[in-house]
């Protein structure tokens, strides 16, 4: 843990509706419009809402068909993650012209470290160290602004949830610097939901038990209410004093894929909701070989192998089932993956209709120790997994996919194209947050 600072010093930027700003950049036409982008009106979860159709009540996370009714005169778009990236990482490379501490915490998220920077950037001009700060982080929204083209908000605190928080209460295109104890003054008044981490089912339950602010969190009485929500209150309070240290803590991927290496804890899943239900199996299979390519390609990134293979289907009328197989051997290879996989499916999609989600899933994870296969089980592939890795890792993640040849359980490569018969709508990258 390291040595907690005596001014706020910890920057969060975020990038205002970062999808809609992109996609404004290559639709200038769209500037001013209501924009949702997360796929179809009817199917697909809302992954960025514009300033337009917020008051209207369309939030992130949202079923987009929900979101249609609310803002029935916006436009939808596709998520497009293949282009997103691309401006995230340039982001980046602005931030770290300011600071040599930058973390990533998502495609749209960034906590720049300024602790020590004070005496690099002072003016006769600033009040104080504070204002010398605040003025670079103005600095750095702006080139970001008209480097970029892209609109986002900052906030400057103490400790990192300090700074997440301040980053919201700047929007849109704002900075704002919580110093050194003006955290209370600032932030007891907000709702609890402005707390990271606190999601609708704990604010509902905070609520009905009439604890609406962060102050009233913070402040339980002795009883009933500190036995129940104490240790909730607990975690904020540590998570907002700068005496529990104030590091960055480690850079997260894009799209809350968290892939730490030799990460063996958990499982790996991506799933899939189609943008109309699917009831050919061609067409099932051919999401989930995109699925299988992306949990392996996420194993060997973490340099671990599953030994559990487990696909997950639900049909139009949300019945869900899974089915698992253990497998003799660990394998982080989409070949012996898919194979099992399409085995699994033969066994679960046993009613008639047709599906609207798929996923697969790899648990019992172990380290990345090898053992020789005699008998050439998994030694014909093994180079082709890393020789895509090396392919996405210069040329992005869709430069290379797989594709069955008809029925076959064999894999060929082949350059990234939407399946023939496809919907081209329903063909986003597997990196979609609705994966997770």
């Amino acid at each position: 843990m390291g040595k907690a600072s005596p001014t706020a010093r910890l920057c969060c930027l975020d990038l205002d509706t970062f999808f809609v700003s992109v996609e404004r950049l290559l639709d200038p036409s769209l500037a001013g419009k209501p924009v949702i982008v997360g796929g179809s009106r009817e199917r697909g979860v809302v992954t960025a809402a514009s300033y337009e159709v917020r008051p209207l009540g369309v939030r992130s996370g949202m079923p987009t068909a929900r979101a249609a009714r609310l803002a029935p005169h916006a436009i939808f778009l596709p998520t497009r993650h293949g282009v997103y990236t691309p401006y995230s990482a340039r982001v980046r490379e602005i931030l770290e012209r300011y600071s040599p501490d930058v973390r990533t915490a998502s495609i749209d998220e960034f906590f720049v470290d300024f602790a020590g920077c004070e005496s690099l950037y002072a003016e006769p001009r600033d009040a104080d160290s504070d204002a010398t700060i605040e003025r670079v982080v103005w600095r750095m929204r702006d080139a970001v602004q008209s480097e970029l083209g892209l609109p986002s908000s900052a906030g400057v605190g103490a400790t990192r949830m300090v700074a997440k928080i301040a980053s919201g209460l700047a929007k849109p295109a704002g900075v704002l610097m919580v110093r050194l104890g003006e955290e209370e003054r600032r932030l007891a008044p907000l709702p609890v939901r402005k707390v990271p981490g606190i999601g609708p089912v704990t604010e509902t339950r905070l609520v009905a038990a009439g604890i609406e602010t962060i102050g009233q969190l913070l402040e339980l009485p002795a009883g009933p209410l500190r036995a129940r929500f104490g240790a909730t209150a607990e975690w904020v309070r540590r998570a907002l004093d700068p005496s529990t240290g104030t590091r960055l803590g480690r850079d997260r991927p894009a799209f809350l894929e968290s892939d730490s290496k030799h990460e063996t804890m958990g499982s790996i899943s991506n799933e899939r909701t189609f943008s109309r239900d699917i009831g050919d199996r061609d067409s099932v299979e051919r999401r989930l070989l995109a699925l299988c390519e992306r949990v392996c390609w996420r194993a060997r990134r973490r340099d671990t192998r599953a030994q559990t293979v487990t696909v997950k289907i639900r049909y139009s009328d949300f019945a869900t089932l899974t089915r698992s197989r253990t497998l003799d051997r660990p394998t982080n290879e989409e070949g012996r993956v898919y194979s099992t996989v399409r085995e699994l499916l033969e066994g679960a999609w046993t009613r008639k209709g047709p599906l609207r989600l798929v996923g697969v899933a790899l648990s019992s994870l172990t380290g990345p120790s090898r053992q020789l296969d005699l008998f050439g089980g998994e030694s014909r592939s093994r180079s082709v997994g890393p020789a895509i890795d090396a392919i996405r890792a210069r040329f992005g993640y869709d430069a290379i996919r797989l594709g069955a040849t008809g029925n076959s359980r064999w894999l060929e490569q082949r350059p990234a194209t939407v399946p023939s018969g496809a919907d081209e709508e329903d063909e986003e990258p597997p990196g979609d947050p609705r994966l997770e």
